[in-house]
């Protein structure tokens, strides 16, 4: 990589022209080509992931699928939860939600967020009562794959899926299955009700070098190192344009798979691993891209919306770190 572009980008850090920024971490070829740290973080912070988490989420639920503790993502949503007969506002529709349905965010289930203000979201981030009641209480306004629309609910429901399918709380699978073998020690998550449910949608928080390391076993396609942590065909079958372009990130426009976000290295709508940057999202400034054809992952820190005149991290992503590329 070129060491210049990189300087260049580490002295708009120190001048505070990336608002906000806490930590970038960036690694090529499995080294650490850049560590920096900024606006009082250190390399030991542990940090909110936001969304970023929903990604981790789509790595847990494969390894269950991968373990045969759940059958597929074509499985019902509902039939995990025999315990409850009484959702509110039940209809064809909300019975035929799938778990793929939910990892796509087109469960057709109306768990709105934006505005966030009176919203579900805010509802169950703020309740000390039962989580999944207040997601699955709420009404349908499309049948399953019919409509995308952004849903942290049903994600954080499939925190009681796992606990269900496993008989073990999903923080505690993500340690044993996911974050011991990739070497994270310290991962904290925000919970709830019932059984200590974590919020499987914006509630984990790491380190920004321990979040590279989820970006690398991506990129490594679910191996580290000898060892098989999620098999190839959930990284592929995940990280696949399953929907076109929900949104865009700045003037990017952005395609979707099972709670991840694809990117164009080229800027216009990409269709396989050698043009696709794999990307987590989170509120804040959280981000996680990870780079198959140059071997890259860069994880991104934030506490903020920032100031007049910064770039934000898609932006220096394509100007500043790309363009640090070196042919090998």
């Amino acid at each position: 990589m070129d060491p210049s572009k990189l300087d260049a980008l580490v002295s708009r850090i120190k001048s505070k022209q990336i608002a906000e920024l806490n930590g970038l971490v960036v690694v090529r070829h499995g080294y650490v080509v850049l560590e920096e740290y900024a606006n009082g973080s250190f390399a030991g912070q542990v940090h909110e992931m936001q969304s970023v988490t929903k990604s981790v989420t789509s790595l847990l639920m494969g390894i269950a699928i991968d373990q045969g503790k759940i059958s597929g993502v074509d499985a019902k949503a509902l039939d995990f939860f025999p315990e409850y007969s009484d959702f509110k506002n039940m209809d064809d529709r909300k019975r035929a939600v799938t778990l793929k349905s939910i990892l796509m965010m087109e469960s057709g289930i109306n768990f709105y967020e934006d505005p966030y203000e009176g919203s579900p979201l805010q509802q169950l981030n703020s309740s000390r009562g039962d989580w999944l009641r207040i997601i699955f209480d709420q009404p349908m306004n499309a049948a399953p794959g019919e409509l995308w629309q952004y849903n942290s609910g049903g994600v954080i429901s499939l925190g009681g899926v796992i606990f269900n399918a496993t008989r073990t709380t999903a923080d505690e699978f993500a340690r044993q299955n996911l974050f011991e073998p990739l070497g994270i020690s310290i991962a904290n998550w925000y919970k709830g009700n019932p059984n200590g449910l974590p919020h499987m949608g914006g509630g984990l928080s790491l380190r920004a070098a321990d979040l590279a390391r989820i970006g690398y076993l991506v990129l490594r396609k679910g191996a580290w190192g000898d060892r098989r942590i999620v098999s190839e065909k959930w990284i592929n079958e995940s990280t696949a344009h399953l929907v076109r372009n929900p949104r865009t990130f700045g003037s990017h426009p952005t395609d979707y798979g099972y709670l991840w976000w694809l990117l164009p290295l080229d800027n216009v709508s990409s269709t396989g691993r050698d043009t696709d940057i794999v990307t987590a999202s989170g509120a804040k400034g959280q981000w996680l891209f990870i780079v198959p054809k140059y071997d890259l992952v860069v994880a991104v820190t934030s506490n903020g919306q920032g100031f007049t005149g910064y770039i934000d991290p898609v932006d220096f992503l394509y100007s500043y770190i790309l363009p640090a590329i070196r042919a090998n």
